[in-house]
């Protein structure tokens, strides 16, 4: 979270005074207490029924006559002190605000009604997110209906108008005005509906001081804005309604979105949305690189360790094999001298012979035949050889 300092945060709050254009020079009504005269200003308050707010005048000659309980209009703009932190309305100009039989009825009406429960903020609906039609419950000969049109055609051209033609003012104005309001209640083809008209005295404005336009307003179904006169202008219907806004032409502007700013607002959110897809996408390109980079290691250093484990295996093998053929050789030249040391062929290399009688060894005399010839086997031939009585004869072969 970021922090601020004092002076900071009090030089923020002055310029968000200071920037809202619609803050500036403009009228309040209210009843003055708490009178206080310095040397160069004069302080004082103004209040309502719910609200009260502090007020400073810097020319002591307008307010000579001011005090406790006068019902005045200032003029002036807010104006936030950053060295004090304080807030004061500065006033540059105070009238008189009547109070003739029409205010004494309007605040019998204002008390009576107030007593009913029709100004619980509780009753009171909320403003639809997106408004795509606009009731207006107004004269279609005033300026007022153009003024409107003006304003929301100029921010959202998209938005529709559909207008109730009324009185505004006269005898009858109030039961045409309250059958507008409920027209618009039953009528779904609207998202809000504005009860309208321009400025005027008390007495121009009395048909939207009446208990019949104030029951039509607390029981429409739709929620309903009030636009009746100027910024000083206050009407039962004000406080019925679901919002007041200080001029027709301000309700315009409250009720339709700027498409303009609308567009910008998108451009800024697709901006600020491919900066941060930009900044995902190199996070995770470094966290892939950083990544991969790892596998890799790892992945040398297994193949490594495989070759150091393949290369000790392969010497442990070819030892093994080395020794194998070694004691095989070893078995393989034993058994040759044996089968040499028994070797027939040997024997008959160191003199001796060997006698064969039809393909059979001769071992003792006993087993000749002297009747048949008998072989006589050298190394490198035989003879063949017959007994007779003592006689030998024998023949090469």
């Amino acid at each position: 979270m970021n922090t601020l300092t004092v002076t900071k945060f009090n030089n923020y709050v002055k310029n968000i005074f200071n920037a809202e254009e619609l803050l500036h020079n403009i009228q309040i009504v209210g009843e003055v207490f708490g009178v206080s005269i310095s040397k160069s200003a004069v302080y004082f308050s103004i209040k309502d029924e719910e609200s009260s707010l502090p007020c400073v005048c810097f020319y002591t000659e307008i307010t000579e006559n001011l005090k406790e309980g006068d019902s005045v209009v200032v003029t002036g703009s807010p104006n936030f002190y950053t060295k004090s932190g304080r807030f004061n309305f500065v006033v540059s100009k105070i009238e008189p605000y009547g109070q003739g039989v029409l205010f004494q009825r309007f605040l019998e009406l204002k008390e009576k009604l107030q007593k009913e429960g029709l100004f619980e903020q509780s009753h009171k609906k909320q403003m639809p997110k997106s408004i795509k039609r606009i009731g207006v419950v107004t004269s279609k000969d005033g300026a007022v209906i153009q003024d409107i049109k003006n304003v929301a055609w100029r921010r959202n051209p998209s938005v529709d108008i559909v207008l109730y033609d009324c009185k505004v003012q006269g005898n009858g104005a109030e039961s045409e005005i309250a059958e507008g309001i409920r027209f618009f209640s039953n009528y779904d083809g609207v998202d809000v509906v504005v009860v309208a008209r321009g400025g005027g005295s008390l007495d121009d404005l009395w048909a939207y001081n009446t208990e019949i336009v104030a029951k039509e307003t607390y029981n429409c179904e739709k929620p309903i804005v009030s636009a009746v006169g100027h910024e000083v202008d206050f009407t039962i219907i004000d406080f019925v309604s679901d919002l007041r806004a200080p001029t027709p032409s301000a309700a315009a502007e409250l009720l339709t979105n700027d498409t303009k700013n609308l567009q910008q607002t998108f451009k800024r959110e697709i901006g600020r949305l491919n900066r941060i897809l930009d900044s995902i996408i190199a996070e995770k390109t470094m966290l892939y690189q950083g990544t991969k980079n790892i596998v890799l290691e790892l992945y040398e250093e297994k193949i490594e360790d495989c070759k150091a484990k393949l290369k000790k295996l392969t010497q442990t093998l070819s030892t093994k094999l080395h020794t194998m053929l070694v004691e095989k050789d070893y078995g393989l030249k034993l058994k040759l001298a044996t089968l040499n040391k028994h070797n027939p062929l040997d024997i008959l290399a160191q003199g001796y012979v060997k006698i064969e009688q039809q393909g059979k060894n001769i071992a003792k005399l006993s087993q000749l035949d002297t009747a048949r010839c008998f072989d006589v086997v050298f190394i490198d031939g035989k003879l063949i050889a017959e007994k007779k009585n003592e006689n030998k004869t024998q023949k090469g072969v």
